[in-house]
């Protein structure tokens, strides 16, 4: 077995040792099934979480059995990770660490067949010392979904078993009820998890807390006191050899209806009646129900400079790169409050900001020049990047003589507590909550049906692509769109650095 290279390690349990993160009890005896073992999602996210979670004691118990269509032994599977997860994990392994998890490691490539794969699963399964729960984990390409379904069946893999999908859940309303009622020949909606990383977050489930554990904000969550919303999550990356994949689907169908809708439900939902995937989902259903049909006068789609150069793109590709939209939420909450969404490819920075801007003051008594109103509305800013971070901004005075006001701001991040380390990547926590059987954190057939019936008017209308420059925030229209207000992004200030204590 290969060695990985010892940096930044961490000290994970020995066995039998208490867990290193703080969580419920140990899930059951897990089988996972990683189908596209050897693609990329798999090497940057997939095993590298897996070795954690297997380490930390989270799933002690657990086989992981790689499928692919790469003709590999178990050796070649075990130096592939080993390479993953040197290059991409946050928590490096000392050399006994790597030896544990590397035990569990076991390849089958996909022209093995049904008989193959089942037999690698039996397998895995008498190592665990009989039948244990299963994880089928499809990271193929969404043409390839309904084949790893079959290949399931064929194998008798599905009971005790749970399946997780990866976006794009279809591509328009037909294509999406195609596709779950093709899942739901094979597997009941309780066994299916499509996942959202985005949703996995820690800070994403800080809205969670913010909202509906915190007496201060839950009154003031509503169109009498907030002006508007913005999501926004440009990137700096490009196509990183998808473009066949990209060319197919755009920025639209690959991140506002799979991740930014799923961030907006967060952020709108009304109170769950308790804190269980049920609830939460059907909190999430209603807000889809109550999106407004996607109006193509409110959308703005760019393409950035040099994508038709790119290897595999049409030289006139009308895929956009690039989206902003302005929509709206039929309900009494959110009656009237817009909300802005924009993402796209080759921006100026990668970033995941939600913003909540509050309705200014109805007048001011400060008098001109004060400062007042000259920054704009006070916001409170959630940053979905991996280290959770929180902002409210409001005026306050100017130390000194006079009535000077500033903008200023209260900021958290999780690196700023003692519990920094019990984070979870979201993937990670997004298997975790599979092998546990819950759905909190992810979308219902009736949620991805409901977001592409409102797309039903932009696929079928789609305004022009407008070319924008790499390295910019996109086409100029963006400006006119949110006018009267402005976008949140870029920041004219930075979020404070966490001082570690000496």
């Amino acid at each position: 077995m290969s060695d990985p290279t010892q940096v930044q390690t961490i000290a994970y349990p020995a066995p039998g040792s208490h867990p290193s993160l703080r969580e419920d009890q140990p899930v059951a005896p897990h089988v996972i099934v990683l189908f596209g073992a050897t693609g990329d999602l798999a090497r940057r996210k997939l095993l590298p979480g897996l070795a954690h979670l297997s380490l930390s004691e989270l799933v002690p118990d657990m086989e992981v059995v790689g499928t692919s269509l790469e003709d590999m032994t178990d050796e070649e599977f075990r130096k592939f990770a080993s390479q993953a997860i040197r290059e991409f994990s946050h928590r490096q392994l000392e050399r006994d660490q790597w030896f544990r998890f590397a035990e569990k490691l076991t390849y089958v490539p996909t022209s093995a067949g049904a008989e193959g794969l089942a037999a690698a699963v039996k397998a895995a399964e008498e190592r665990l010392g009989g039948p244990a729960q299963r994880i089928h984990y499809m990271s193929v390409p969404p043409a390839a979904a309904p084949i790893v379904i079959n290949t399931l069946r064929d194998a008798d893999l599905v009971e005790r078993s749970r399946v997780i999908m990866e976006k794009p859940f279809g591509t328009d309303l037909a294509s999406a009820i195609k596709l779950n009622n093709q899942v739901h020949e094979t597997f009941d909606e309780d066994q299916i998890f499509r996942i959202d990383h985005f949703l996995g977050k820690e800070a994403a489930l800080n809205i969670l807390a913010f909202r509906f554990a915190n007496g201060l904000f839950e009154p003031i969550w509503n169109r009498n006191f907030i002006d508007h919303v913005q999501i926004d999550i440009p990137e700096t990356l490009g196509l990183d050899r998808r473009a066949n994949f990209y060319e197919a689907t755009g920025a639209y169908k690959d991140m506002v209806v799979t991740h930014l809708f799923q961030v907006l439900a967060f952020v709108a939902m009304e109170s769950p009646t308790a804190l269980e995937s049920r609830a939460i989902s059907e909190e999430k259903n209603k807000v889809f129900r109550s999106l407004e049909m996607i109006d193509p006068a409110q959308v703005v789609r760019g393409q950035y400079m040099g994508y038709r150069q790119e290897e595999g793109v049409a030289r006139d590709s009308e895929t956009e790169t690039f989206i902003a939209l302005k929509v709206g939420i039929d309900n009494w909450r959110w009656a009237g409050v817009p909300f802005y969404l924009r993402t796209g490819k080759r921006l100026a920075e990668g970033q995941r900001i939600i913003s909540i801007a509050f309705k200014e003051a109805p007048k001011s008594m400060f008098p001109g020049g004060s400062g007042v109103g000259s920054q704009g509305p006070d916001h409170l800013t959630f940053d979905l990047a991996d280290e959770s971070k929180v902002s409210l901004s409001f005026y306050g005075k100017r130390p000194g003589p006079g009535m000077r006001l500033d903008k200023l701001s209260m900021q958290f991040s999780t690196d700023e507590t003692d519990r920094a380390a019990d984070v979870l990547e979201a993937y990670e926590r997004l298997l975790l909550d599979a092998m546990r059987g819950d759905h909190t954190l992810f979308t219902t057939a009736e949620g991805i049906e409901a977001l592409w019936e409102r797309s039903e008017w932009l696929l079928k209308m789609p305004p022009p692509v407008k070319p924008y420059p790499q390295g910019s925030w996109g086409p100029n229209a963006i400006h006119q769109l949110i006018a009267p207000h402005a976008w949140r992004l870029p920041f004219e200030r930075t979020w404070r650095e966490h001082k570690a204590s000496k």
